[in-house]
């Protein structure tokens, strides 16, 4: 089978892609209403428990607290949606046979760029939610940085190497 072109393994991953991408976008307009359900739902007596093999702890949910963890989740698949969004943008041109497609390029910087992100604040999220514990959840450590930094610096060296593909394009095409 081949790897480019209309009917080929990359076509069937853009469509994958297309689906992953609308659903992402349903949870991402269900996270949506239930932020603003969450502004406005009375919160009496409502706790959050949370656990690990020591113990638990018991935190009161409050509304700042919860439209907190909800905007943090509606961020999350906001962001990747957007990831999505661009890489069904960089397989539509697999699909079309032009791999080199000179936005490819700025599209993958745009994905280095949002995961990055995406990495950073997951990490702080995690950390100030294990200092919010005191100790019922383990803070994250910058060891369980290493995959995801690394994931990110991958995308921006294909980053690279498509701008480079797109560079030696152009220079053949000048050529008689």
């Amino acid at each position: 089978m081949r790897t480019l072109g209309p009917g080929s393994v990359s076509s069937l991953l853009k469509i994958g892609l297309d689906v992953a991408y609308v659903l992402l976008w349903v949870i991402l307009v269900i996270l949506l209403l239930a932020f603003v359900a969450a502004i406005f739902v009375p919160l009496t007596d409502l706790s959050v428990t949370l656990d690990n093999p020591a113990g638990g702890r018991e935190i009161p949910l409050e509304r700042p607290l919860l439209l907190f963890a909800v905007g943090s989740f509606c961020a999350y698949f906001g962001a990747f949606a957007l990831i999505v969004g661009r890489l069904r943008a960089i397989f539509r041109t697999l699909t079309e046979g032009d791999p080199f497609h000179p936005e490819n390029t700025s599209r993958l910087r745009q994905i280095g760029l949002i995961l990055a992100v995406v990495t950073g604040g997951v990490w702080l999220w995690q950390t100030w939610a294990a200092r919010l514990s005191a100790g019922a959840m383990e803070p994250q450590g910058l060891g369980e940085l290493l995959t995801p930094v690394f994931s990110v610096l991958v995308v921006f060296v294909l980053a690279e190497v498509f701008r480079e593909g797109a560079r030696l394009r152009r220079e053949a095409e000048l050529t008689i």
